[in-house]
């Protein structure tokens, strides 16, 4: 099995958004389908929550490296150096918390100032389950990505929903930046996302 250099992937939400939910619940899905996620190790780091998780994409495996600061402030220079460092980026908002929604655009801010030129983007929508509760429409959080050019998704730690197929798109973006040849199309994440769900709606023939 081929594999490829360990990735670095910061999930960057508001305190108490769950971050670490999401992540323990890409760890409580049962797969069936030819993709394989092994949880290596959890440690702490400077109170920063650090996770290896390996991806199977395709028969190439891929190594993400996840630091996790749950967006605590007082770990804002320590994310701002991972910034530097990091492949790709979760930006993780509550649907029920209009503020922690307002707040991303501040966190775009930095990702322009500090990331990568070609670091891969995301942006979720935490606690879709919660509609009795939810503030920020779809059509906010599907706006405000395509504003900045990112892909957008609704997940629920709580049932799984998305959490896999985020985690599953980011790591083919990132594997398609190794190995794609310079006359190769570029991996579209949010053509990919779509392609799925329509594939869960309507199933495949």
């Amino acid at each position: 099995m081929r594999s490829l250099p360990t990735p670095t992937m910061l999930p960057l939400s508001q305190p108490n958004n769950n971050n670490n939910t999401i992540l323990k619940s890409r760890r409580r899905q049962s797969y069936k389908k030819a993709v394989s996620l092994h949880h290596s190790f959890d440690v702490e780091c400077f109170d920063v929550s650090c996770k290896n998780k390996v991806v199977d994409i395709d028969g190439t495996k891929i190594k993400l490296q996840i630091w996790d600061t749950a967006g605590q402030e007082r770990f804002r220079s320590v994310t701002n150096a991972y910034y530097r460092d990091a492949h790709a980026l979760l930006l993780l908002y509550d649907v029920t918390n209009k503020t922690s929604f307002d707040n991303i655009r501040a966190w775009l801010t930095e990702i322009n100032e500090y990331a990568q030129e070609d670091v891969v983007i995301m942006l979720l929508g935490n606690k879709a389950d919660m509609s009795g509760d939810k503030i920020v429409r779809r059509e906010d959080g599907e706006r405000l990505a395509r504003d900045h050019n990112v892909a957008f998704m609704e997940t629920s730690a709580k049932t799984g929903m998305n959490v896999d197929l985020a985690f599953m798109a980011i790591a083919r973006d990132l594997k398609m930046k190794k190995l794609r040849k310079p006359d190769e199309p570029a991996f579209n994440v949010a053509e990919y996302i779509q392609q799925e769900n329509t594939v869960k709606v309507g199933g495949c023939c």
